[in-house]
């Protein structure tokens, strides 16, 4: 990994809007994390105001015009907004198709019918890894847990060693692999090639969800032995449907975004030629936006018109899914101006000086920060939108791939260690009947063996690409 000079970096930047050293910015910024961090968890404030109150207070720790910060924390919102709301928004709507055509449920059922015994689990982190591209990581855990809870009581499974996989597979999806919002910013924040980084997010997951799905879930199992509670077996989107759609068209449906993005990387390196037609069109298809749109426009036919949705129904399932992503749009855009008023009054300056001082190296350091943040708000996204802000400047002179791992340190950073901040970790508590204390030697563990094996498979590609 190369090593960054103060230099390159100030040959590239504005100016910054203070002239804090870099004592007090660092004081600047351990501050502004700080007034996030007790907002979040303390006071239980949304995360969006948390943000943008974070982001004024980091502007007047470090000394700036109350005036620039204003037009940081604004120019940075608007900036992540524009470059992922649409794709975040297209995400959603697939997402709430394929729930409520009953597609997901026809993918689960599908698989679950030619699985059975040792096979299980690796059939549970398939659906949910599968499910897990379009969806946000609550959505998914809705959809999938009552199929679990069926899976073990029907079955006469382990509730861990058939849990575990899915909850793997989801949270590898939402920490790693675009669409997910994280990602995405982290993405938009570094300057990362998306094709290129969906390419290798699948090879660091796969190994990652192998290990922590149906590896880990034998020890779980061991450690954690609960029934599946009957009170939290909901009713299936699907049991209301007269018919659904077919499980080979859902799944292409699903992998069409996919399979359009990294067509276009693939085309991207092997042809290298922006003159040449085939690389202009896929450059066009396999761009986040078009591939995304596509996949809406035809999931509308193959999932919503295979389901007997009328246009009234149609219409009204594109429409629901807006109103729950308003929350996610607002905190990715203050996350967003959080991260552009860090750039702004010169924190890159300071995290190049720091990486050099110290010889970390850019990858571990992102993931570290990572960590740190996630630890401390127990939110992925947050972790992600920050540290990707943080560490932004390093990407100054990485190659393309160089860039994307970056962005997958910092996915993997986020997911390190689920506790008691973290809403995903009562979700999964109460969905399983489990105590604090199980919950934590299963799903925080699970959480923690992402994180780890995901930046070891980062730092060894790093070494070879």
């Amino acid at each position: 990994m190369p090593r960054l000079s103060v230099e390159i970096l100030a040959a590239d930047a504005a100016e910054p809007i203070t002239s804090a050293g870099n004592a007090q910015l660092g004081i600047a910024v351990l501050a502004g994390i700080a007034v996030i961090v007790l907002l979040i968890t303390k006071l239980k404030l949304h995360a969006f105001l948390a943000l943008t109150i974070g982001s004024l207070a980091l502007g007047a720790f470090a000394g700036a015009p109350l005036d620039a910060t204003i037009k940081s924390f604004t120019t940075g919102l608007g900036n992540t907004v524009a470059g992922v709301g649409v794709l975040i928004a297209l995400g959603a709507i697939l997402g709430k198709l394929l729930a409520d055509s009953g597609g997901a449920d026809q993918i689960v059922d599908t698989i679950l019918a030619r699985a059975g015994g040792r096979a299980m689990p690796w059939a549970m982190v398939l659906i949910a890894s599968v499910i897990g591209l379009p969806l946000f990581f609550e959505v998914g855990i809705v959809l999938l847990i009552p199929v679990v809870l069926l899976v073990a009581k029907r079955g006469n499974y382990s509730l861990m060693r058939i849990g575990i996989p899915a909850l793997a597979g989801l949270s590898v999806m939402h920490g790693l692999i675009p669409p997910h919002p994280g990602p995405l910013v982290a993405i938009d924040a570094v300057g990362a090639n998306l094709g290129v980084t969906l390419a290798l997010g699948l090879v660091v997951a796969v190994p990652t969800v192998i290990i922590a799905g149906p590896v880990f879930s034998r020890y779980a199992a061991r450690w954690v032995d609960v029934p599946a509670p009957e009170n939290m077996i909901p009713v299936r989107p699907s049991e209301d449907l007269e018919k659904r759609p077919g499980f080979g068209v859902t799944v292409a449906t699903v992998m069409l975004p996919v399979v359009l993005m990294l067509v276009k990387a693939l085309v991207d390196i092997v042809v290298d030629d922006p003159e040449n037609g085939v690389q202009k069109v896929t450059d066009v298809i396999g761009s986040p936006l078009i591939a995304l749109l596509a996949a809406v426009i035809v999931a509308l036919f193959t999932l919503g018109r295979a389901a007997g949705f009328t246009k009234d129904r149609l219409s009204s399932t594109v429409e629901k899914s807006l109103a729950p992503i308003a929350g996610v749009l607002l905190i990715v855009g203050a996350g967003g101006g959080f991260k552009q008023t860090l750039i702004d009054i010169g924190v890159g300056r300071m995290i190049l000086d720091f990486s050099e001082n110290w010889s970390i190296p850019a990858l571990l350091l992102a993931w570290l920060i990572a960590v740190a943040i996630r630890l401390a708000t127990g939110s992925a996204t947050v972790a992600t939108i920050s540290a990707a802000g943080l560490v932004a400047p390093l990407a100054a002179g990485m190659s393309t791939s160089e860039t994307a791992l970056l962005v997958l340190a910092i996915g993997a950073g986020s997911l390190f260690f689920s506790h008691v901040n973290d809403a995903g970790f009562w979700l999964v508590k109460e969905y399983f009947g489990m105590t604090v204390g199980q919950t934590i030697k299963t799903w925080s563990v699970m959480e923690t063996i992402i994180s780890v094996v995901g930046i070891v498979i980062v730092l060894l590609l790093s070494l070879v690409l």
